[in-house]
């Protein structure tokens, strides 16, 4: 066996569980929750959280470096977290994603999630400069980065049915690089609209017009 479907209480309990049934440690699985549960009202309506657990045969440098670093950095903030690997390779961000959750992780997130940015930014550039070689991962944390990247891509869908609809384009506020890709890709197959990116540095923004 190596990969099994656990549920619990909580996501916690659940991966704990996964672990001991794979007899592995976090470093050694790839962990996907597919249900964070509800908690329900004095126990109605309530459902457990679910998780999917992968072993990993072998998990490439950039994410055997980056899960180092991530700790490392961590441990200097005295953050009460927990970190897991929730995708090894993402091909549309060509490499890893890893969760923080736990207690503090709230911390990481900061005002508009500008602190999980920079904390994001930082940890690339490390795994960049030793592995000297170019690294693209994602940090997610407590769901925050996949919540954002829904909203935006809710939000594309939206401005998008309102220039079919009165024909003229749309330009988006100023956003950084990976959410415009968000945008860029969401509505990549729409029929009727298409995007541009207009701007520099971190005036640059995106346009939705008719095809």
């Amino acid at each position: 066996m190596n990969e099994i479907e656990i549920t619990g209480r909580t996501v916690e309990e659940a991966i704990e569980v996964a672990l001991k049934e794979l007899d592995a440690d976090r470093s050694d699985v790839e962990i996907d929750v597919v249900s964070r549960g509800k908690a329900g009202l004095l126990g109605i309506g309530s459902e457990p959280a679910k998780v999917h657990v992968k072993l990993l045969d072998s998990p490439p440098e950039t994410v055997t470096v980056a899960s180092e670093v991530i700790d490392s950095l961590i441990s200097l903030m005295d953050a009460e977290v927990i970190l897991t690997l929730k995708q090894m390779h993402n091909d549309d961000l060509d490499g890893p994603i890893f969760e923080i959750e736990g207690d503090d992780a709230g911390l990481l997130i900061g005002r508009k999630g500008e602190t999980l940015k920079t904390f994001q930014f930082l940890v690339r550039y490390i795994v960049s400069q030793r592995l000297d070689d170019r690294v693209n991962l994602m940090i997610d944390v407590e769901g925050y980065q996949e919540r954002r990247r829904q909203s935006l891509a809710n939000m594309a869908r939206r401005v998008a049915r309102r220039v079919t609809d009165t024909g003229q384009p749309i330009t988006l506020e100023p956003m950084p690089s990976n959410e415009r890709r968000i945008v860029h890709l969401t509505l990549s197959n729409h029929p009727k609209v298409t995007t541009e990116s207009t701007g520099a540095g971190s005036t640059r923004q995106v346009v939705i017009l008719l095809k």
